[in-house]
Parts: C-alpha cells; sequence; structure tokens
C-alpha cells in the first residue's frame, strides 16, 4: 500500500511538495509527539508496546565497518531528485545543508555558521571556514550559490523547487557570504535550508558530472563524515569515512558504511536475525514483537513527524458532502488498525500533523492552540446516522490499494469496512506499485478513485509543512479541495515570522481542514530502527532522513 516508505518500492512524494508519501510499505515510520527512554517490549498478544527513545547507548569505541539494510534501491543519489526514505538516508551522511536538523527536530547552524533576516524578504548566510570537499578542495561561496540555484533552474526540475518558490535570487555577497533575496515573506523558507533544499555540492564536481551526477559510476563529492565509496547497481552503496571531516563532534565512529538493498520484509528481518545485516531503519511492523525480543539486536522507536492518512480524490462524488466524509472517519477502528495493521506501535490521529511540529509555538499558547479541534471518536451508530443525513444510500466508492504488504491490507479492508457501515458501496481496486505512484503526481490516474492511502511526514518542524499542500492549486491537493478560508489562513502563516502569529495562523489552517476533511487522519506511528548487538549510538528520530546518523555508530560494551 502506499505508506509513507516502507518497504520496497515507495511512492515518492511528489515533485512539488514532496511528501507525497511513499511507498512501498513494509516498514513504516512514523511518529510519537513525547520522548522518553525505553525500548520496546512485547505484549501477551504479540502487539508490541512500544516507547520512544531520544538516543541508544552511546557507542564505546570505533568499528571498521557496518552493513545497514534499506527497503529498495535509490534511483539516483542526486540531492535535487532525492525525496524518499532510500536516497535520503544514505546522503544524509555524505551530503551537508546550510542548516542542520536535529534528531531532537530543532535546528541549528551547521555549513552556514550563522545567518541572519535583516529585512523580511532576505536572509544573509556566513559561510563556515575551514570545511573541504571530499575532493579536498575548500567550500566557497560560490559552491553554495551553484548548489542552491539548482532547485531555482526548471532545467533541473528539482523535487525541491516549493520550498524555493517565491526566491528570486542567491547571490554571493562576500568570501564567505550568500544572500538569499525573496519576492515576499516566507517563514518556512529558511528552515527548509535544514533539509534536502540546503544541500552544498562542489559548483566543480556539477559542472563536470552534469547528467551524470548522483549516479552509480560519478556519485557525490560533498562535506559529510562519510564519502561516496562504490556504488553495485542492484545490491549495495559503500560509503568510507572522510578523515578530513570538519566537525569533531560528528567525526564518523565507523569506517565503512555498506547499505545492502533487501526489498523483501521478510528478508530483512531473518537478515537482522541472523546477523547477515547490522541494522537498519523502518522495521516491518508485523516484526515488531518478533524483533522486540530478539537475541540478536535491539528495536527502538523514536520521534516522527508522520500520519497516515485517506486522500479524498474525488470530490464530486459522496465523499464531496464534508458530512460524509466525517460519518466515514468516525466509523474507521482507528485503534483496530493499530493493533492489527501497525504491530500496536502507535496512536490514533486527531490531526493531520503531529504535536511535535508545534514545538516552536510559545509555550502559553501551545495548548490552547491544540485544544480546540474537531474530534472524530469511532461510533458507527453516530456516523451511519449522519450519512443517512447526508443522504448516503448505496453509493460506489472506489478505494485505491496496492498488495504490498499484510499492513496495507489491514487498513484497506478497514476503510472498506467503514465504508459499508454507513451506507456506502466500497469496491476495492487492487493495482501495482508503479500505477499506485501514478496516483501522486498524474491527476489522469486518479481518474475514478474516491480514496487512497498515504502516509504524509514532514521535513521541517512547522505544521505549515502539511497545510500549505492543502492550498487552492497545490501541486499534493489531489482531490482539488478548496477553501478561501483556508488559503487566507496558510497565506498568512507563511507571511508570519513572530512565531505566536505563524502558530495562530497555522492553527486556524488546522481547524478548517479538520472540519472540512479533505484528508481522513488515521494513525501516527514511531521510526523504528534495529541494531545488531554489536553496534550503537544512532538517535532515533524522522531527522535521520537528513542528519549524519551513521556517524555516531559504532562498537557497542
Amino acid at each position: 500500500m502506499p505508506t509513507a516508505r516502507s518497504r520496497a518500492t515507495r511512492f515518492p512524494r511528489a515533485p512539488r511538495l514532496r511528501h507525497a508519501l511513499a511507498a512501498g510499505l513494509a516498514a513504516l515510520a512514523l511518529l510519537a509527539t513525547s520522548a522518553c527512554s525505553g525500548t520496546a517490549q512485547p505484549q501477551k498478544d504479540s502487539a508490541a508496546a512500544f516507547r520512544t527513545t531520544d538516543r541508544t547507548p552511546a557507542a564505546t569505541g570505533d568499528v571498521d565497518s557496518f552493513t545497514w539494510s534499506t527497503f529498495a534501491e535509490p534511483a539516483t543519489i542526486d540531492y535535487a531528485y532525492a525525496f524518499d526514505y532510500p536516497p535520503n538516508q544514505i546522503l544524509a551522511n555524505v551530503c551537508e545543508s546550510l542548516l542542520r536538523w536535529n534528531p531532537d527536530l530543532t535546528t541549528s547552524p551547521n555549513l552556514a555558521a550563522s545567518y541572519t533576516n535583516p529585512t523580511p524578504t532576505t536572509w544573509v548566510y556566513k559561510i563556515r571556514p575551514g570545511v573541504r570537499f571530499h575532493d579536498g578542495t575548500p567550500l566557497t561561496a560560490d559552491d553554495v550559490v551553484a548548489s542552491l540555484r539548482r532547485n531555482l533552474d526548471p532545467a533541473t526540475a528539482s523535487v525541491w523547487a516549493y520550498p524555493f518558490r517565491n526566491v528570486t535570487s542567491v547571490e554571493r555577497t562576500a568570501d564567505l557570504e550568500v544572500t538569499v533575496t525573496l519576492a515576499k515573506p516566507d517563514a518556512t523558507f529558511n528552515k527548509y535550508l535544514a533539509a534536502g533544499p540546503g544541500t552544498v555540492e562542489s559548483a566543480a564536481t556539477l559542472a563536470k558530472a552534469g547528467k551524470d551526477y548522483g549516479n552509480p559510476q560519478t556519485g557525490v563529492n560533498c562535506t559529510g563524515p562519510f564519502s561516496f565509496g562504490s556504488w553495485t547497481s542492484g545490491q549495495s552503496l559503500t560509503l568510507k569515512r572522510f578523515d578530513g571531516y570538519w566537525n569533531p563532534e560528528l567525526k564518523a565512529k565507523s569506517g565503512e558504511v555498506k547499505f545492502v538493498f533487501l526489498a523483501d520484509p521478510t528478508t530483512r528481518v531473518n537478515a537482522f536475525q541472523s546477523g547477515e545485516v547490522d541494522g537498519g531503519w523502518m522495521v516491518p511492523p508485523n516484526a515488531y514483537a518478533q524483533l522486540g525480543s530478539s537475541q540478536a539486536g535491539t528495536l527502538y522507536f523514536g520521534r516522527n513527524t508522520t500520519v497516515a492518512d485517506e486522500v479524498v480524490a474525488n470530490l464530486k462524488g459522496p465523499l464531496g458532502d464534508a458530512r460524509v466524509r466525517r460519518a466515514l472517519l468516525m466509523a474507521i477502528d482507528r485503534k483496530g488498525i493499530v493493533k492489527a495493521g501497525a504491530g500496536g506501535a502507535g496512536e490514533v490521529a486527531d490531526s493531520l500533523v503531529t504535536d511535535n511540529l508545534w514545538s516552536e509555538a510559545p509555550a502559553e499558547s501551545r495548548e490552547a492552540l491544540l485544544k480546540d479541534l474537531p474530534k472524530y471518536p469511532y461510533d458507527p451508530a453516530k456516523a451511519k446516522a449522519l450519512a443517512a443525513e447526508a443522504g448516503v444510500n448505496g453509493q460506489k466508492i472506489v478505494i485505491a490499494t496496492s498488495p504490498l504488504d499484510s499492513q496495507t491490507t489491514i487498513i484497506t479492508q478497514a476503510v472498506a469496512q467503514a465504508a459499508t457501515a454507513i451506507g456506502l458501496k466500497p469496491e476495492i481496486d487492487s493495482i501495482s506499485a508503479e500505477k499506485y505512484t501514478a496516483l501522486f503526481t498524474d491527476p489522469a490516474a486518479r481518474e475514478g478513485i474516491d480514496l487512497f492511502l498515504t502516509f504524509w511526514y514532514t521535513s521541517i518542524t512547522d505544521p505549515l509543512d502539511m497545510y500549505g499542500s492543502l492550498q487552492t492549486g497545490a501541486f499534493s491537493n489531489y482531490g482539488g479541495w478548496s477553501d478561501p478560508a483556508f488559503d487566507a489562513a496558510v497565506d498568512k502563516a507563511i507571511d508570519t515570522y513572530d512565531p505566536a502569529g505563524h502558530a495562530a495562523a497555522n492553527a486556524e489552517a488546522q481547524r478548517i481542514a479538520l472540519r472540512e476533511l479533505p484528508w481522513l487522519p488515521l494513525y501516527t506511528q514511531p521510526v523504528s530502527v534495529f541494531m545488531s548487538k554489536r553496534i550503537t549510538g544512532v538517535q532515533p528520530s524522522i531527522a535521520y532522513l537528513y542528519y549524519p546518523w551513521a556517524a555516531e555508530i559504532g562498537a557497542r560494551g
């Protein structure tokens, strides 16, 4: 099914706003609104109980190497097209951004030693001196300019073009200074520079490699704690420790990391158990109980920003009435889905974003911002009555899915059962992973589809990363939903740098979205990671897509 990245083929996020979810589903990775120490413990009913942990035990020393599994092979490791779990978890250790998204979901300086916002439409970045690329050449302002401008170039067609939608120029304004000018204030632009949009590559390498940049033969030349080693198509990709790395706090503890591409979830779990691989993100949920009690290593859960949603793709059919959408959500046994489909590790979602995305809102107003939300507790009888009031009487709806794993099947069946319970006639359309991916990129592929599943994560700590995708005309507004008041709230949030005002505008957009339900929030689930008993040190968090997590892994005492 289409989940946010999980098993073996993913549904890539849409080119314009990313987050189209991903796909193959096998082992998801999702959220956790608050973190405490602990690891998974199996329950008597075989569902995995879970507690999140901020940090695994620190490494006691270096290791020569370790192996890591991914559910799929990247198509490229060109940062301009890296918007899925396999390429991003690799690139996070090789390439760096101007800012850094930390495992606790805060943002800090990185290749930009500091930055200022002298006017609402100007951002000035002081580039860190003494940084070198993997080929030994020094990082300069020209490299930053060339790297950021790729996201503005239509010929590049970067998946990160959306964060640059308000950028009018990127210029070198001093030896180690770059100034970005915006057409209008944008409260999210600077935050995005801690993720893929802020990636910096050697300008000379970009010019020399051209269209071959990021492929198995050429690789990349960045500034991270690991450098590109080799890539054997269909099998593995290897990184080497970069001894000239500038940041002693994140100097790699392993001499080498070998990423092994294992598409089948059962094969991945068996590889964990046998020690064939030392670890991996996005553990298949149906293996939580098994790996939670494994003698081969430890299963951990951590922070996430992902919500599993049913996207309403057709607002001209029965689901065009908001009352029917509300009724359907109330009829879905979401707690049952978490237990049966997500291995018991998750929580019913009351919003389209996770609570931890509101961390930058002033403490005194945060509780109030989150309190006044429309909620839809499981109530089949009330749901059926509301649907009848809206005129539901046996109308057909089509639910798209893809037969990728048991979790997808469980979710789809639960949604279909809920549709039947409120008087609709659901038809499940099981399509190939490739066709499912097209639902996120091709409007024609969505014709005749009423609902489809997505696991939507954010790449910054801001609800606007989600709600901006539902504005009128947005690429990822797959159902073509439109609400003037919602659009106005999002525009106000974009224009407002003040934390309280920004949060208030986001909260208004959230209230409208949850009242109208263009997407139906199902549940959240923590990031999952398994490590063998010979290694430790990782910080479990969705930030692993942009933070150099592998550098912290070393020997376990």
